[in-house]
């Protein structure tokens, strides 16, 4: 039972009560630690996980009710129940502003200490459980989660973390695919509002007037469809980070409105007239040249210099080809993990095509190449015949001839048809090729599956 998991603090300076409560706790299943004055409980709370604490209101060194922001502060996901032998309306009132999940006096009902225990217990276990759970996420956004030990990323990573920890703006450059939102996790899980919202919102994705709505919310009745208030993402994202990938999609005159929420932190809902107020750091992305287009007017030169203060280069894989290596065994043991089998090992020249080709789709192509060869691996050895075919012969000096090439096409698509169980749709997507390209090729090549 969840209640076996919790653990019980019980403060209080007199003995007896001490160990009858300890006793009747314990029989429900709790570990109970208890301590006979204010600092040796603080002492049990830095030192072990407590759930829930039973604190008397007059201790020998201090304040029950007074002291209840201080227990907080040691282990804030935990509740703390107050006792007293005096109960009086006013201090019940404090405690409970003061973060006490109840005051009780004793004796006043002892059937009522039990429930009041589980009830807290079962809040306090969520709680933990919810901050393990953000931790976990927190952590797999983190620097040293970035694979990359190359000097163009050492680079790039090197400045991320001087500016994560800021309130500065962010203006991150790239190639379609060089990992532009995974610095961005990063940059907002490293800094001071790591705890709030990141909220990531892709600008090509939504025309202009759905774009505003979503971003700055809209009122009932602001325009057809609108049938109720609608809250937008930089007000979900107050006190966090909003990511505004692709920025340099994103039509000028919405351009204007975003400038005024990086300026004065307020913004007008579709339909208002009164403006809301949000405490946002701001991080754009764009794999287009930002500052040609300032020039040029095609993207405004005040919000070009407004995002760029601080502009960080990613590389493009081609750029960093030591690091190829490491990302696809880091990729190969993320797919076989997916797929329950073991981690296939790269043959030699597996590797060296790796290595050799170009990649214009940078990680997302790499990514892509990688769960294919998984799933066509037959043993426990990746070979090059679990890669593209395209991939293999673009640049290739010696080229197969068109019966041989045909007929590796045709042992391909079998495999990822088979292991799809003959879904085209998926098996065009893991080839890398149109629905109708697939059944074109497949009645070529008189497969029927």
């Amino acid at each position: 039972m969840a209640k076996s998991k919790a653990n019980v603090l019980i403060i209080d300076d007199e003995a007896d009560i001490r160990n009858l409560l300890s006793r009747i706790i314990k029989l429900e299943g709790y570990e109970v630690f208890q301590a006979e004055h204010g600092k040796e409980g603080l002492r049990k709370l830095e030192r072990n996980r407590i759930h829930v604490v039973i604190c008397d209101v007059k201790l020998p060194d201090v304040n029950g009710v007074e002291f209840v922001p201080r227990l907080k502060e040691a282990q804030p996901f935990c509740e703390i129940i107050l006792l007293t032998a005096f109960g009086k309306i006013e201090d019940g009132v404090q405690a409970i502003k003061n973060g006490a999940f109840n005051y009780m006096t004793k004796g006043d009902d002892n059937n009522k200490i039990i429930p009041l225990v589980n009830q807290a217990a079962e809040k306090a276990l969520l709680q933990f459980k919810v901050e393990e759970l953000e931790s976990k996420v927190a952590g797999r956004h983190r620097f040293d989660q970035i694979i990359g030990q190359s000097p163009p990323m050492k680079k790039a990573m090197d400045l991320a973390r001087k500016v994560a920890d800021t309130n500065t703006t962010v203006l991150l450059t790239g190639e379609t695919g060089s990992g532009k939102e995974v610095f961005a996790q990063a940059i907002h899980y490293e800094s001071q509002r790591s705890q709030k919202p990141f909220v990531a919102v892709n600008c090509s994705a939504l025309g202009k007037d759905l774009l505003e709505s979503e971003m700055f919310g809209h009122l009932t009745g602001a325009f057809t469809g609108a049938s109720r208030d609608k809250q937008g993402l930089f007000q979900e994202a107050d006190g966090g980070t909003i990511f505004l990938d692709e920025i340099g999609e994103m039509d000028l005159q919405l351009q204007a409105k975003l400038l005024r929420v990086l300026e004065t932190g307020s913004f007008l809902k579709v339909g208002d007239t009164k403006e809301s107020k949000v405490d946002v750091r701001v991080i754009a992305a764009t794999n287009r040249d930002l500052k040609k287009e300032a020039e040029s007017g095609e993207f405004r030169a005040d919000l070009y210099y407004r995002l760029s203060v601080f502009n960080i280069q990613l590389p493009g894989l081609g750029e960093r080809q030591s690091d190829i290596p490491l990302l696809a065994e880091h990729f190969i043991k993320m797919f076989a993990g997916k797929m329950n089998r073991k981690a296939p090992k790269m043959d030699p020249a597996f590797k060296e095509a790796l290595e050799k080709h170009p990649w214009p789709g940078n990680i997302r192509e790499l990514k892509n190449v990688i769960e294919r060869a998984v799933i066509l691996a037959s043993d426990e050895l990746l070979t090059t015949e679990a890669l593209p075919f395209d991939f293999l012969y673009a640049a290739s000096e010696d080229e197969p001839n068109a019966l041989q090439l045909s007929s590796m096409e045709k042992q391909h698509i079998r495999k990822v048809l088979a292991f799809t169980e003959g879904n085209k749709t998926r098996t065009a997507e893991l080839l890398g090729i149109g629905l109708t390209t697939l059944y074109r090729k497949m009645e070529e090549y008189g497969i029927s599956k």
